[in-house]
């Protein structure tokens, strides 16, 4: 678990605060005013306390009118300065903040590698976006209206009780000096108890949407016991680590509490011995006693707020650590947007391995010509998809260039490159939206007839026509709600309507049904006319008519050659040709 140090979080909080520096002003404005207020009136109840009773009866309203008056003017400027806070920090601020939080996090992870996604769950990338909406802005709050408050208080109230007597001003800079040195040398240890716990949950999350994003396979093999058992297992991890959390809190507050108690025995010691030998007036114990039971009642709550912000410091940490992980595949400082004349793609020297695994590829060349079509066969794992995936630019190279029109990818810009090319995957990826937003996802520039001709091509329009709502119905999440041939056909008609100069199927038809596929087979050659095409095919009658065939075996292309040039040969075609039942390739 890569460590994110305190330092870049709270240099994170503060580019999400720097858009509203009156809002942060007006926050510690209530802080400071505060904290004022907690020493003010007290010292205001004094002065009224000790006229009384030295005063003559006739002379007291206008003696203690002066200080009644400024006791009722904190009074109202203290409820005024709150309705600020509501309205610059709950009102201005905060809902701004989350919206910016949130969209500069997804941007992030939009940014972020194919490996990335892989690597994590979906559903915890989303708990750590919602994590960090939430927390900082809660997490802004406790700081200002707890932390700083408390600060700015105990220090007025030093300076205020030094006035009275340096004994009570000395008491309450011990239990201060006790107080924010042990925070200190606790926070890292509590940041990290905190981060743990936090990352615990992210994982509970990724692991149910797992679970119920594959209720189907659940239930198909009667899993749920099973399921049941494994979330059980991380949630007593969770459990566990929440408890030493609560228990390092448990005890620092015990200290912190039953310190402050002490201290308050102490000021009431001083306060009697001071009166008894007339340097303390009745007035000093209101003073005196109020400033500590107002700085004990604000202790308690920062007692609540403590755990709390150990929490929430723990989820933005867990948060930062996807949002800001370092990207594997970036643009050039000096990218420029690629640049289509031709279409041909050079593979020279490239030599690629997946992290962790044996070398894929060892020294591969190759040209694609411009306008060629090309298929890729081979048993499953012989690079075929790799080989697709490298030109798309969702891995870098270990060495060597792949370069399209003598451009090298590395070198120009990721959204131009996948720009100009079209990309039909064996498994549909569709969003929970409609069916017209759904292909105009193709090209967002679009008009509404060029959807629907795109549609016809793909042979989707007829079956989007009986649906209730017709285009603009919504179809679930992922598709959940067309079959497996309608949603490949939604696909293809993306592909049609986007009609980028380079073209990717893999398996395009695999879940189309034999007179549904011949039918779309006519379409997708329109397609592929006057476009540099790759088809990825198990289904070897497709390749036909292809200009020419690479065949795969383990990372290396064995075979050359158009499909009669191949089915001559003694070599790994002509036998996969052979072994094929109903047109498929054996695993």
């Amino acid at each position: 678990m890569e460590n994110i140090p305190a330092k870049t979080v709270f240099g994170y909080i503060m580019r999400m605060i720097r858009p509203f520096p009156l809002s942060i002003a007006s926050m510690l404005l209530v802080a400071i005013f505060w904290a004022i207020d907690v020493s003010l009136r007290p010292y205001l109840l004094k002065i009224i306390l000790d006229t009384i009773v030295n005063m003559p009866k006739a002379d007291l309203l206008v003696t203690v009118g002066a200080p009644i008056f400024w006791y009722l003017f904190m009074s109202f400027m203290m409820s005024t300065v709150f309705r600020l806070h509501d309205y610059f920090a709950s009102y201005k601020m905060i809902p701004e903040m989350r919206r910016t939080i949130a969209l500069t996090a997804v941007q992030n992870l939009l940014g972020q590698s194919h490996q990335f996604y892989q690597n994590n769950y979906t559903g915890s990338l989303v708990n750590k976006v919602n994590d960090l909406t939430s927390s900082i802005p809660d997490i802004i709050k406790i700081i200002t209206d707890r932390f700083i408050s408390l600060f700015c208080v105990i220090l007025i109230a030093i300076f205020t009780l030094w006035q009275v007597a340096p004994i009570f001003s000395i008491c309450m800079m011990t239990w201060a000096s006790m107080f924010i040195i042990g925070a200190l040398l606790l926070s890292n240890y509590m940041s990290k108890l905190s981060d743990d716990w936090s990352e615990r949950g992210s994982i509970i999350t990724g692991k149910m949407v797992d679970v119920l994003s594959n209720m189907l396979s659940v239930r198909l093999f009667s899993r749920q016991k099973n399921e049941i058992s494994m979330l059980s297992q991380t949630f007593d991890e969770a459990v566990n680590s929440e408890k030493k959390m609560q228990l390092v809190n448990f005890w620092v507050w015990f200290v912190y509490g039953y310190s402050f108690f002490l201290s308050l025995g102490f000021n009431f010691y001083f306060l009697i011995q001071g009166h008894q030998e007339g340097w303390i007036t009745v007035g000093d114990f209101v003073i005196v006693l109020t400033i500590n039971m107002s700085i004990l009642e604000f202790m308690w709550q920062v007692t609540r707020d403590f755990p709390n912000f150990t929490r929430l410091f723990g989820k933005i940490t867990q948060g930062l650590r996807a949002i800001l992980a370092e990207v594997n595949v970036c643009d050039t400082l000096s990218a420029q947007p690629l640049v289509i004349r031709a279409g041909e793609i050079k593979f020279e020297d490239v030599r690629f391995n997946y992290s962790g695994a044996e070398s894929l590829f060892e020294g591969k060349s190759v040209i694609i010509q411009a306008k060629e079509k090309v298929g890729l066969v081979g048993y499953s794992g012989g690079g075929k998809t790799t080989f697709v995936n490298l030109i798309l630019r969702l891995y870098d190279l270990n060495a060597g260039r792949i370069i399209i029109d003598k451009q090298d990818i590395s070198q120009v810009t990721q959204e131009s490159l996948r720009d100009a090319i079209s990309m039909i995957p064996q498994d549909p990826s569709l969003f929970n939206r409609s069916l017209m937003e759904n292909i105009r996802y193709g090209c967002f520039s679009a008009t509404d007839e060029d959807l629907i001709e795109a549609a016809k091509k793909a042979y989707a329009h007829d079956f989007i026509m009986s649906i209730p709502q017709g285009y603009e119905a919504h179809i679930g999440e992922r598709g959940v709600k067309l079959s497996g041939g309608q949603r490949q056909r939604l696909v293809i008609a993306r592909a049609i309507l986007k009609n980028a100069p380079i073209l990717i199927l893999d398996e395009a038809t695999s879940q189309l049904d034999s007179i549904t596929e011949g039918y779309i087979q006519s379409s997708i050659n329109e397609l592929i006319r006057n476009k540099t095409t790759i088809i990825i095919a198990h289904r070897l009658s497709t390749l036909l008519h292809m200009d020419r065939i690479l065949v795969f075996d383990n990372g290396q292309i064995v075979e050359s050659g158009s499909h009669q040039e191949l089915v001559v040969k003694q070599g790994l075609y002509k036998s996969l040709w052979e072994k094929q039942v109903d047109g498929f390739l054996p695993e």
